[in-house]
C-alpha cells in the first residue's frame, strides 16, 4: 500500500502528465505543424525586415556566407522576389533535403533484412534462448538493437516479452515494461547504424550550414557514443525492472486474464520458438556478417587502406565515412538475402525487389512530412532568421554564464520536455535543430556533439508520452494482462525508466565529453571553432 505522501506525489505526477497529454493533443498533425511554421516564418520575415532587425555576424572575416558589412539582416519573403523564390524552389527544397536520399537508400537494405525475417528471428533468438536469470537483460538488449529495423520491436518484441515473463511465473507487465524501455527509451542507442542515423544527421548538417556553409555531418556522427549507450540503457532498464517496477506490480494473479487468453498466451510463446531451419539460417547470416566486417576492416585498418583519406591516410574525411549509408545498405542486403534464401522466405530474385518495394511503401507518411519540413528549413535559412535567433540565443546564454556541462544539461532537459508534446524524433529535430545547432555552435560546440545530446533528451521521455505513435499499441497489449489499464497507469509504470535514463544518460554524456573528451563518432569533433 502507498503511504498518503506517496499517493499525493503520484496524483501530482498524474495531473502533470494529463496536462501534457492535453497540450500534445492540442498540437496539429506534424505535417500541418510544419505548414503553419513555414507560413509563420514567411510572415515573421516580413515583419522583422520592416523593423530592420539585424545582428553582428560572429563569423570571422573571409568565412563562407559572411556579409562584407559584418552584420546579418533579415531577408523578407513577403516580397515579389520572395514569392518567386518560394514557388520556383518548392521541388528542389524537397529533393535536396539532406535526409531524404540517405534514408531511402538505407531503408532498401533494412527492408530486405526485415522482410526476410532475419531481424525478427534474431530478437526471438536473443530473448527465448536466454537463461531465466538473464531474461530481463536480454529483453532490454534486444529492444535496443531492434531499433535498427524501426517499428519491429514494438510489434514483435514487446508482446513476446510479456509472454515470456508470464511463462516464467513473473508479472507479464514487467516484461512488457522492460521491452518497451529498451525499444522506445533506448531509441537512439544501438550497436549498429540504422535508418534513424541518416535522418538526424541530415537535419543536423543543414542546420550547421547556417553557420558553416560547407560543414558535413555523416550518419556515423554519434556511433561511438550510441554504441556505448547501448550497455548503459540495457543495465539501467534491467535494474529498474528488477528492483523497482516488478516489485511494485506484485505477484501476477492468473485470474487477471481469462482462460481463453491464457491459451492464446501459451500458443504465442510456442509460435515464437525458432525452428531448426531458422537457427541454421541465422548461423549463415552471422557468417556473412562476420565476413562483411572483415572485408570492411581490411579497407581502413592497413596503413594504406583503399578507403582511407587519400590526402592524409587517415579515417577522418575518408571515402569510408562518406559511404556509411552504402555500407548500411550492403550489410542488411547481404545478411537479409542469406537468411531469406536459407529459410525460404525468399524463393526468387523478385522477392528481394518486393521486399525493397514494401519497405519504401511504408514511407508515405514520412515523405509527406519531409516535403513540408524541407520548406520550413529552407525558409528559415533564406530569411536569416535561423542564424539571427542563434546569435541572440548564444548572447543570452553567455549573459547567464551558462557553459560546459550545465549548458548541455539544460539543453537535454529542454529536448526531453519538447518530446512530451511532439513524439516524432525527426519532426522535433527538424523544428529545433535550425535554432539550437547554430546557437551552440556559436558557443564553441560541434554539431555532432549537439545531436548526441538531443538524442538523450528525445529518447528518455519516449516511454512516458502518449504522443508516441505506438503508445496505443502498448496499451492494447497490456490490456491482455490487466483489463481496462489506463494511460495513467502505464505512464506511472514507465516513469522510473524515464527518470533513470534521463539522469544516468546525461551524467554519462557529461563524463564522456567533458571529463574524458572522447569523440562521439568516427572523425566527429567535440568542439567548433568559427
Amino acid at each position: 500500500m502507498l503511504q498518503q505522501g506517496q499517493v499525493d506525489k503520484a496524483n501530482i505526477v498524474m495531473r502533470c502528465l494529463a496536462t501534457i497529454e492535453r497540450a500534445g493533443n492540442a498540437l496539429p498533425n506534424p505535417v500541418l505543424l510544419f505548414l503553419y511554421l513555414s507560413i509563420a516564418v514567411v510572415l515573421l520575415s516580413g515583419i522583422a525586415a520592416f523593423f530592420e532587425l539585424s545582428v553582428d555576424d560572429p563569423r570571422p572575416l573571409g568565412s563562407p556566407g559572411r556579409e562584407p558589412s559584418g552584420s546579418i539582416s533579415v531577408i523578407s519573403l513577403c516580397t515579389l522576389a520572395g514569392v518567386h523564390r518560394i514557388l520556383t524552389s518548392l521541388v528542389s527544397n524537397f529533393i535536396q533535403f539532406a535526409p531524404l536520399g540517405t534514408v531511402l537508400v538505407a531503408l532498401l537494405g533494412v527492408g530486405i533484412a526485415e522482410r526476410s525475417g532475419l531481424i525478427s528471428s534474431l530478437m526471438r533468438k536473443i530473448v527465448i534462448g536466454a537463461p531465466a536469470k538473464l531474461v530481463t537483460l536480454c529483453i532490454v538488449f534486444a529492444g535496443v538493437i531492434s531499433n535498427t529495423a524501426g517499428e519491429l520491436g514494438y510489434v514483435v518484441l514487446i508482446p513476446l516479452a510479456a509472454v515470456i515473463f508470464h511463462s516464467l511465473g513473473r508479472h507479464p507487465l514487467a516484461g512488457l515494461a522492460a521491452a518497451f524501455a529498451g525499444v522506445s527509451g533506448g531509441y537512439s542507442a544501438n550497436l549498429l547504424l540504422g535508418a534513424v542515423d541518416p535522418v538526424l544527421s541530415g537535419i543536423t548538417q543543414q542546420a550547421a550550414q547556417l553557420v558553416a556553409q560547407n560543414y558535413q555531418v555523416g550518419a556515423e556522427a554519434n556511433w561511438y557514443f550510441m554504441l556505448a549507450s547501448t550497455f548503459l540503457v540495457t543495465l539501467s532498464a534491467y535494474a529498474v525492472t528488477e528492483y523497482i517496477v516488478e516489485p511494485s506490480l506484485g505477484r501476477y494473479q492468473i485470474q487477471e486474464a481469462s482462460a481463453k487468453q491464457q491459451q492464446a498466451i501459451t500458443a504465442e510463446l510456442s509460435d515464437a520458438a525458432l525452428s531448426d531451419l531458422e537457427n541454421k539460417a541465422l548461423k549463415r547470416a552471422a557468417i556473412v556478417a562476420v565476413l562483411f566486417f572483415i572485408v570492411l576492416a581490411l579497407t581502413v585498418l592497413p596503413e594504406h587502406g583503399i578507403l582511407l583519406n587519400p590526402a592524409t591516410g587517415k579515417l577522418a574525411g575518408s571515402p569510408f565515412l562518406q559511404s556509411i549509408v552504402a555500407f548500411i545498405f550492403l550489410f542488411f542486403t547481404l545478411t537479409g538475402m542469406t537468411y531469406g534464401f536459407s529459410v525460404g522466405s525468399f524463393k526468387r530474385q523478385d522477392d528481394i525487389v518486393d521486399a525493397m518495394s514494401a519497405s519504401l511503401a511504408t514511407l508515405s507518411a514520412f515523405l509527406v512530412l519531409v516535403f513540408f519540413a524541407a520548406q520550413f528549413v529552407a525558409y528559415f535559412k533564406w530569411t536569416n532568421l535561423g542564424i539571427i535567433f542563434a546569435v541572440l540565443g548564444a548572447e543570452g546564454l553567455q549573459g547567464l554564464n551558462l557553459s560546459g556541462p550545465w549548458l548541455f544539461i539544460l539543453f537535454i532537459m529542454i529536448c526531453a520536455v519538447i518530446n512530451l508534446l511532439l513524439g516524432s524524433a525527426s519532426a522535433q529535430w527538424a523544428i529545433t535543430a535550425p535554432i539550437f545547432v547554430p546557437m551552440l555552435m556559436l558557443l564553441g560546440y560541434a554539431p555532432e556533439l549537439i545531436q548526441a545530446a538531443y538524442r538523450i533528451g528525445d529518447s528518455s521521455t519516449n516511454i512516458i508520452t502518449p504522443m508516441m505513435s505506438y503508445f496505443g499499441l502498448i496499451i492494447a497489449v497490456a490490456d491482455k494482462y490487466r483489463h481496462n489499464i489506463g494511460i495513467g497507469t502505464m505512464i506511472a509504470m514507465m516513469l522510473p525508466y524515464s527518470v533513470a535514463f534521463l539522469c544516468l544518460w546525461t551524467l554519462f554524456f557529461i563524463v564522456w565529453v567533458f571529463l574524458f573528451q572522447i569523440p562521439v563518432g568516427p572523425g566527429a569533433a567535440l568542439f567548433f571553432s568559427h
